[in-house]
């Protein structure tokens, strides 16, 4: 069973870093590309960063330069590093991978980003 489980979000005045953590079980996890995506209410999930197997990384533009994944193999877990962060990263932050046997989600982290 395949399982993805976020951490690390919370409230943070603008400016501010988080780090956060997902942590995979069921899955071969060296082989995968990992992602992180978000959804603010009253919109669309999107993607905000990716990391493949091989390490490429992929981030949207909304983010570059202010984000980082990474991923410890080790550890099964991808983590994503967010600095100097606006109100407008509000949203609930999810965790994706895609194998052969379907799409799984994480069920997300709050990050709250006010004053």
């Amino acid at each position: 069973q395949v399982q993805l489980v976020e951490s690390g979000g919370g409230l943070v005045q603008p400016g501010g870093s988080l780090r956060l953590s997902c942590a995979a079980s069921g899955i071969i996890f060296r082989v995968y590309a990992m992602g992180w995506y978000r959804q603010a209410p009253g919109k669309q999930r999107e993607l905000v960063a990716a990391i493949a197997s091989s390490s490429n990384l992929n981030y949207a533009d909304s983010v570059k330069g202010r984000c980082t994944i990474s991923r410890d193999n080790a550890k099964n877990t991808v983590y994503l590093q967010m600095n100097s962060l606006k109100p407008e990263d509000t949203a609930v932050y999810y965790c994706n991978v895609q194998t052969l046997g379907g799409q799984y989600w994480g069920r997300g982290t709050q990050v709250t980003v006010s004053s």
